[in-house]
């Protein structure tokens, strides 16, 4: 029997094989490299028939050109629209018009309406692993012109996209700020 006092060697920490998330790249402990880009959301059903059957078709020729192992995600990350709001009630206390006044408490409402049901944004990635640094860079531009023929745009993934990504897979999407306990 195991006593209680023993620690287990075995943290979660030492399950996911992350060493760093550094220029865009996570490095794992057996230092491949895993990066890809951001896919920007566009909506093709607002465009005409023929537009959509082309953007299709291009998507499919860009994913049969890639000739190696590669990961599309979906993750949620969680909309900040402080800002805005702080803007909004500066503007609202600034105003004196009663009719703007309405009108912009309208949309501080709609705001905290957003904020108080943790509204996200879905964002799309295509990531792949490997440990050449030319051959990654290589691979990243290479998505970006597809992607961009096939009417769609994208951008290598940032470390903050990276920590995002990883929040979503091992902390149900919940960034973790763990900050100082006083007592």
């Amino acid at each position: 029997m195991k006593s209680t006092t023993q620690k287990s060697k075995y943290t979660n920490e030492s399950f996911v094989p992350v060493k760093s998330i550094t220029n865009g790249m996570i490095i794992l402990d057996n230092n491949e490299k895993v990066s890809g880009i951001k896919i920007m959301p566009r909506n093709i059903f607002i465009a005409d028939y023929d537009t959509q059957n082309a953007i299709i078709n291009n998507l499919k020729n860009v994913y049969n050109m890639i000739d190696y192992e590669f990961w599309i995600i979906a993750a949620d990350r969680p909309v900040d629209i402080n800002v805005f709001l702080s803007q909004l009630t500066l503007l609202f206390n600034s105003t004196q018009d009663q009719v703007k006044r309405k009108l912009i408490m309208e949309d501080i409402n709609k705001a905290n309406m957003f904020m108080s049901n943790n509204i996200v944004d879905t964002e799309y990635f295509l990531l792949f692993k490997e440990k050449n640094n030319e051959v990654i860079q290589k691979r990243i531009r290479n998505l970006i012109n597809s992607f961009a023929s096939a009417g769609l745009n994208t951008h290598q993934v940032t470390n903050d996209d990276l920590r995002v990504i990883l929040d979503n897979f091992l902390n149900g999407g919940q960034t973790t700020t763990f900050g100082t306990v006083i007592a």
